[in-house]
């Protein structure tokens, strides 16, 4: 393959050379423009023997199930020539970094990882679109002008610096990376990347992104010959006839730096004095097929003990905290917050009746796992009435596995100042079994609905429910804006829950 010279939105270019195993990306401009990118990067692109397409998912399934199929990738792996649709896969293997001499490490080297990638895919579904035809299963007894079209995708393989434990999990979050295994995942140490092996990027997905995101600058050190990435000072002072020593003038400043969309003369919401992104919105949105319902794919849920919500809650004088579950046969750490001291006043409306009735983080012995804690809780009598899954150990635990192998919810653990009091699902509505039974099939692609069990006795109480649930819609809330309704689905018979909800929450948003 011929060097390939790239341009990208902001005017600068990249030259793409094959090297021994891969492609080297390389920098034309960092001697003359702001220097966005590294001298260069290499990766590594292979791909899979024709006739594997139907290896991966998605809504093009031709069983509809929209679900990926790993056991089928047994095809010879080669080098990269041309585009296939499913079959290519890439990560990079190493990054040439400029001298720290001349500039300053890149602030969040995520971030930094995430603009390479992009570049990289901006060069890649630049080339030829590939056959989209699917050939295989019953397709192939099919004319080709009749057999169905198959999306234009890339795999991005957990190696090289992607191996890093959470840097493909960052990058999904900031929307560059799709999976469609949208559960928490039931492997207890996530060190070998279970649930992140399978993560892909779409052509269309990957147009619908807005190059502002995730394409900024490295900001040159004190006393370096590449040029600042703005003409002027950072911090303005009063006008004198002198001027600013060192400032140059407007007209002084080269004119290939004020050319492109992210030049100092045409700030905007995406730059920022940190020369980071200051802004992501949702990602681009991507249809699959659960139970023959089309939806949006979803996002990975936290990971299993991480905590992703919590607050003060002034009325109880204690932090309130939600985590994901965890099937680890030690007790989860609480690494957040707890309330210090207990307040000396408490509104009437606090349902405590004194002081010593709080409990406090320095007289608990939290020492239950996760399962220890279901299995307590399920035995219940209150609670097997409503939840149905009593009996040994072993049926919680295979309780909860199958709650954290579920794509379209993840269990968590509720508790006060650390201390867990209840188990609570939060699921998508949409492919739920409650999307069914709603009227005229009203149910927004990004509503979501909560299952809750509240285990221990000292946290029960309507003054406690009406803080934990709207703290779960808040939650709902921030997790995606897209998300405009909040459903419950309490049982006719649980009157005390029933009376609760409308109180606390607008189902409506």
């Amino acid at each position: 393959m011929a060097p390939n010279l790239v341009h990208l939105p902001n005017g600068q270019t990249l030259t793409v050379s094959p090297v021994f195993g891969g492609l080297f990306f390389k920098a034309n401009e960092l001697t003359t423009h702001h220097g966005a990118f590294p001298p260069g990067w290499t990766v590594i692109l292979q791909s899979e023997d024709d006739g594997d397409d139907d290896a991966t998912g998605g809504d093009d399934n031709l069983d509809g199930s929209g679900q990926r199929s790993p056991g089928k990738h047994h095809h010879h792996t080669h080098r990269y020539r041309t585009p296939t649709l499913r079959n290519d896969a890439l990560f990079l293997s190493s990054i040439s970094n400029p001298s720290n001499s001349d500039f300053k490490p890149p602030t969040s080297p995520t971030r930094q990882i995430a603009m390479m990638l992009w570049a990289t895919l901006w060069w890649y579904f630049h080339q030829p679109h590939p056959n989209p035809h699917i050939s295989a299963g019953i397709s192939t007894k099919i004319p080709e002008p009749g057999r169905p079209k198959g999306e234009w995708r890339i795999n991005i393989k957990r190696e090289g610096i992607f191996k890093g434990r959470h840097l493909l999990s960052k990058l999904e979050r900031m929307g560059l990376i799709s999976s469609e295994d949208s559960s928490v995942g039931a492997e207890v140490d996530d060190r070998g990347g279970e649930g992140w092996t399978e993560m892909f990027v779409s052509q269309r997905f990957f147009w619908q992104l807005d190059p502002r995101i995730f394409l900024f600058t490295l900001s040159p050190a004190m006393n370096s010959p590449f040029p600042s990435s703005s003409p002027y000072p950072s911090r303005p002072n009063s006008p004198s006839r002198e001027g600013h020593p060192g400032s140059p003038r407007p007209e002084s400043v080269h004119q290939d730096m004020l050319q492109g969309l992210w030049s100092p003369a045409t700030s905007g919401p995406f730059s920022s004095g940190s020369h980071l992104p200051t802004f992501y919105p949702p990602p681009p949105t991507q249809y699959v097929m659960t139970n023959n319902v089309r939806h949006p794919l979803r996002p990975k849920p936290p990971r299993q003990g991480e905590t992703f919500y919590t607050r003060y809650v002034p009325s109880m004088g204690q932090y309130l905290s939600f985590r994901a579950t965890s099937l680890s046969p030690k007790a989860p750490a609480h690494h957040g917050p707890v309330s210090c001291t207990i307040p000396s006043f408490l509104p009437p409306n606090s349902a405590v009746s004194s002081t010593h009735a709080l409990p406090t983080i320095g007289n608990m012995s939290i020492t239950a796992c996760d399962t220890d804690l279901l299995h307590h809780w399920m035995n219940d009598p209150r609670v097997s009435a409503a939840w149905g899954a009593s009996g040994p150990i072993e049926t919680q635990e295979a309780f909860l596995k199958k709650a954290l192998s579920n794509k379209h919810s993840f269990p968590a653990i509720g508790c006060w100042d650390g201390k867990p009091f209840g188990y609570f699902e939060i699921y998508w509505v949409k492919e739920d079994q409650l999307g069914r039974y709603i009227n005229g099939g009203d149910v927004g692609r990004w509503d979501r609905g909560i299952h809750v069990l509240v285990g221990e006795q000292e946290f029960r109480g309507k003054e406690r429910v009406k803080v934990w649930l709207s703290a779960l819609v808040h939650y709902c809330w921030l997790a995606d804006q897209r998300t405009e309704r909040v459903l419950a689905e309490p049982r006719a018979d649980n009157e005390k829950y029933v009376a609760t909800g409308p109180e606390t929450i607008n189902a409506d948003g």
